[in-house]
């Protein structure tokens, strides 16, 4: 049965597509790029009608899911979908802020908690949406993983064909809780660029919503939820810094333009969170520029346990250059150890087993408290975006196992004195 949303007017705000570069507009319709200089396009928004008042009733009143927030996605009325998406945990992480050094107030986003169990349900619920609004009947994507499955579980509950592209050395885990939604599955012998190049000419040759591609501009918009979810859970405070991964980009630069959208309105008061990214060392484009103060990102080829974030010619890559600098932050790298150590060190403090990509992120938080660039009061907001039980073999070899023989002597001998008795 649909989810649907209270009974409520909403109030469209959508303008239309803009281009980032040259600033050319055209109307709400599947395209991605911009006729005139081949720039990136994202959906415009015109508040200068916005009742905040209002539209912060709307929110509070609003359906468990992202849709409380369709004010501000590029709807004229608010959808319905199968899945509820969305109101992730916001879990206060005290005991991972004891280990960092003190640091009061940090506090992990769990997407996992999403119906597929990462933040890409946001993504393809708006994307789907879209994609039904405008006609379409075929879904597709290019994935590293967790795309795949949320747009294999959104189409099937939907009724949509879909089409799946993905690398074929991609996490087992990923590729059987792909398949087991009835989605055409297609393995791509190459990378994630690979695939996604093919996935690019294949959306001229056939009618279909590619979510990431002549939908991307639509898809984007859901990452925007995770800020404006944090910032309710918070009590209607905006953090002050923000520590997310980064593969295409797209995620870290929506969760900018989320904070910005709500403060630039007046829903919340403040600044802008400090931003501070996260990649592996096996395909850190992104964190290279930054280090080696460029603009752009020189593409490589991704060696990395984190193949959710192994996108090596990421996007949105520039402009996730422009967050970080623009509002003091940075770009953080960390090897695959590090990964493994950071899914660890979150597990054994929260209780909260993340993908790779979480071990990433938790990694390149540690780096920051370990050179002191957190204040101890500061308000941190940490994205995980995946769940552990996707890339269960990041895990194998960090715990240790007893086997001994069913006797108390036996248990006594081998295991350490247990801590109560």
């Amino acid at each position: 049965m649909a989810v649907d949303a209270p009974q409520i007017k909403s109030t469209s705000t959508e303008q239309c597509l803009k281009c980032k570069e040259c600033g050319n507009e055209y109307p709400l319709e599947a395209r991605f790029v911009c006729e005139q200089c081949f720039g990136p396009l994202e959906v415009q928004y015109d508040f200068g009608g916005l009742d905040v008042a209002e539209a912060k009733r709307k929110i509070q009143a609003g359906p468990q899911s992202i849709w409380r927030y369709s004010d501000f996605l590029p709807f004229e009325e608010q959808p319905k979908s199968v899945l509820a998406t969305g109101m992730t945990p916001l879990i206060h992480a005290t005991r991972l802020g004891a280990y960092l050094g003190g640091l009061k107030n940090v506090y992990i986003k769990n997407d996992a908690a999403n119906p597929t169990h990462s933040f890409k349900d946001r993504v393809v619920s708006i994307a789907i949406a879209k994609a039904r609004e405008l006609g379409y009947d075929v879904i597709a994507c290019a994935s590293t993983g967790n795309l795949a499955n949320a747009v294999a579980a959104h189409a099937a509950a939907a009724g949509l064909d879909s089409y799946v592209f993905i690398p074929t050395d991609l996490e087992e885990q990923k590729i059987l809780a792909t398949g087991v939604y009835g989605t055409e599955l297609v393995g791509v012998k190459g990378n994630y660029d690979d695939v996604n190049r093919l996935c690019t000419e294949l959306s001229a040759e056939y009618d279909w919503a590619f979510v990431n591609i002549n939908m991307r501009p639509y898809y984007s918009e859901g990452s925007k939820t995770l800020a404006y979810e944090a910032i309710e859970q918070l009590g209607w405070e905006v953090p002050d810094r923000v520590v997310a991964p980064i593969a295409s980009g797209s995620l870290f630069t929506k969760l900018f333009k989320g904070y910005n959208e709500w403060l630039d309105v007046g829903l919340v008061d403040g600044k802008t969170p400090i931003f501070h990214g996260a990649q592996a060392t096996g395909c850190n484009p992104v964190a290279t520029a930054f280090e080696n103060g460029n603009d752009f990102c020189q593409p490589v080829k991704p060696d990395t346990i984190a193949k959710s974030l192994a996108i090596g010619n990421p996007a949105d890559g520039p402009y996730a250059l422009d967050v970080a600098r623009g509002t003091g932050g940075s770009i953080e790298q960390v090897t695959d150890d590090e990964i493994r150590a950071g899914i660890k060190l979150l597990a054994h403090t929260t209780g909260v087993f993340t993908e790779t990509a979480g071990g990433v992120t938790v990694a390149s938080l540690k780096k920051l408290a370990d050179r002191g660039e957190i204040d101890p009061d500061e308000t941190v907001v940490v994205y995980i975006t995946g769940e552990g039980l996707k890339t269960l073999d990041a895990a194998r070899g960090t715990f240790e196992k007893y086997e001994i023989d069913p006797t108390v002597d036996a248990f006594n001998h081998f295991v350490p004195t247990p801590v109560t008795a």
